[in-house]
């Protein structure tokens, strides 16, 4: 018997503890915190008419207003710049500087995000993805972060907006996979770059800081540019606070199931250190404790007590994601075919390594060179 829950049980219920852990010391911020300097709040943009008035509303309605708000139009070929145009009539602290193209050796985001603070003033520099929306708390919030944490730099996970099934399906394993393995607090109680998470959707700096760690030059020809500047952060003894951004921000990320399939495709595999063995790791762990103890329900046909391990093994499984959809909202589907789910989340994990032997990522209308793997 101690073998079928070393197998079935235990990892699903060591997730679900510590799932339940960090939703108890998960920073969340508070509300009431006032800026102790200037605030630049900086939003590339490339080709983002359907979210870029929402996003820039968003941080004109807040409680704390920033300094200003300057948007890097990455030479967008949609309506962006005409609205950009509108807004920046309407708001005056709304600055919008044009892109001058992309340097060879250079990714796009990383380059808008170096030229966004080299045009900022703030003491503090507030980087959004165009696709966000600013809770009128949330820079309040961010702020208390700051403060009550002696942080250097602040990352925060949005609370994701699902609508199509493919969304309500995927994307709530965005928080359990932050939730269910790594103990929040390693992230800012240790300079130790192996225990970070980070989310580029929502990351402030301290301006010194920012400059300690390059900025985002030091980065330029990563991907996954969130995990890489907070590393470089957390090896100069910089304080990096991962936060629940649940009132912080919104953020709908992908519309449907390709945009979903590409999108984490494009970034999964270097996520992991772009390292075929990592990638191997990850498949097994993931389906060892989120899907293998479903399949061993089947047992019950010829063992009760296999069956009662693999059932074991569910109920952990469906009370870890339980947990996360009453805490963050997730629509109870995901949940109820959770390891459907999974099984997704891992074949996209294969691809991303597909596209990575291929040398070449496509995305936004550019191609870059994949991490060579290790």
């Amino acid at each position: 018997m101690s073998m079928l829950w070393l197998l079935l049980v235990l990892p699903a219920l060591g997730a679900l503890l510590l799932t339940v852990f960090n939703e108890f010391v998960w920073p969340r911020g508070r509300i009431g915190a006032r800026p102790d300097g200037s605030i630049s709040v900086l939003i590339p943009a490339r080709n983002e008419a359907m979210n870029i008035e929402a996003a820039v509303r968003s941080v004109m309605s807040g409680t704390v207003k920033p300094d200003e708000v300057i948007v890097y139009d990455d030479g967008s070929t949609d309506s962006t710049p005409d609205i950009l145009k509108r807004l920046s009539e309407e708001f005056r602290e709304l600055r919008v500087e044009n892109g001058i193209g992309l340097p060879p050796g250079w990714v796009g985001k990383p380059h808008a995000c170096h030229r966004l603070a080299g045009f900022a003033r703030g003491d503090k520099l507030l980087f959004l993805d165009a696709d966000v929306r600013l809770h009128p708390e949330g820079l309040q919030r961010i702020l208390s972060i700051f403060e009550d944490y002696g942080a250097k730099v602040v990352t925060a996970v949005p609370r994701q907006e699902m609508v199509t099934f493919p969304e309500k399906l995927v994307m709530p394993l965005l928080h359990m996979t932050y939730t269910s393995w790594l103990p929040m607090p390693l992230v800012w109680k240790t300079n130790d770059p192996r225990f970070l998470a980070a989310n580029g959707q929502v990351l402030a700096f301290d301006r010194d800081a920012y400059d300690q760690v390059g900025g985002f030059e030091a980065i330029k020809k990563e991907v996954v540019d969130d995990m890489a500047i907070c590393r470089i952060a957390k090896t100069k003894k910089l304080r990096v606070v991962f936060a629940d951004g649940h009132f912080i921000a919104t953020c709908r990320m992908y519309r449907n199931f390709r945009e979903i399939w590409e999108g984490f495709s494009k970034n999964l595999y270097e996520g992991i250190g772009a390292h075929p063995i990592g990638l191997v790791f990850l498949v097994a762990l993931y389906i060892g404790t989120f899907v293998a103890p479903y399949l061993g329900l089947v047992s019950f046909a010829w063992s009760q007590t296999w069956g009662l391990a693999a059932l074991a093994g569910v109920l952990a499984n469906l009370s870890l994601r339980f947990v996360l959809s009453i805490r963050h909202g997730h629509p109870f589907v995901s949940a109820l075919l959770h390891p459907v789910a999974v099984v997704v989340l891992m074949a996209i994990a294969i691809n991303s390594w597909w596209w990575n032997t291929k040398g070449a990522i496509s995305w936004s209308g550019r191609v870059y060179q994949a991490k060579k793997s290790r």
